[in-house]
């Protein structure tokens, strides 16, 4: 399980971010998708590692205990060849041997208690080994999820920000007043036609007004003329008839049919 997880780990801490996003058809869910396997993953590794230090600090206080063990029996050892010693000076030989005897338990002990502490070293080098190597490994697993994350929220980030500046830029372009095709520009365009024909009915208007306003100047005329033949015919005096000087606007006289006259 440790190997296991130990090549899965140093496979995602080599894994190229930006070339697997290049690759990928929907980079911000490779990304979710990445920081979710990450996760669970160092989740995983971090149980692992966990247990192999643990491992290894039951192998380091088992060679400690081993080694604690050696140098009490070397003590005992030695206390009970000094006692041997001084028996025997005292003549005693039977404790002497007595004493001797425990001395080379002592010292039996003392050699399988090292015995057993130079068996765990190996161990526990490959151990502390393994153990540096899962921890440099979680960290950079931890670093690639740092990084993954930070890209996400980045490219979230930029894509919110994309998504803004095309909703502004349909906002505006909906209210180009320019645009022909837009609202705006057909209700103009209504206007426009509306104004221009109230211009057309006032000139019209004003048209029909100097058509009548000529039509009475014409019946005007016309009537004073009325008049003042029939002031002629019935005799009336010049002065009377002469009182605007000038011939009436509209005469085609002339002085030779006066002069026949």
């Amino acid at each position: 399980m440790k190997q296991s997880i130990f090549g899965r780990m140093a496979q995602l801490a080599k894994a190229n971010i930006n070339s697997l996003l290049d690759q990928a058809e929907d980079p911000q869910k490779m990304l979710d998708q990445m920081v979710r396997d990450y996760t669970n993953n160092i989740a995983e590794a971090e149980s692992a590692v966990a247990q192999t230090i643990g491992n290894l600090r039951m192998l380091q206080d088992d060679y400690n205990e081993d080694v604690k063990n050696a140098q009490d029996w070397g003590r005992k050892a030695l206390a009970a060849s000094r006692k041997a010693d001084e028996y025997r000076s005292k003549g005693d030989v039977t404790d002497a041997e007595k004493f001797d005897n425990l001395a080379k338990v002592a010292l039996q002990r003392q050699m399988s208690a090292e015995n057993e502490a130079k068996a765990a070293e190996p161990s526990i080098a490959s151990q502390t080994e393994v153990v540096d190597k899962l921890k440099h490994g979680l960290d950079q697993m931890k670093g690639k999820l740092n990084e993954l994350t930070s890209k996400r929220n980045e490219l979230v980030a930029r894509s919110k920000t994309a998504a803004a500046q095309s909703q502004v830029h349909d906002a505006l372009k909906s209210i180009d007043f320019m645009d022909p095709t837009s609202e705006v520009g057909r209700f103009e365009e209504k206007i426009r036609r509306e104004e221009a024909k109230v211009r057309g009915q006032q000139e019209l208007a004003a048209s029909s007004l100097d058509a009548q306003f000529n039509s009475l100047e014409d019946l005007g005329e016309q009537t004073e003329i009325e008049a003042r033949l029939a002031a002629l015919k019935s005799g009336g005096s010049p002065a009377a008839i002469g009182a605007g000087e000038g011939r009436p606007a509209g005469s085609t006289v002339d002085e030779a049919d006066f002069d026949k006259l």
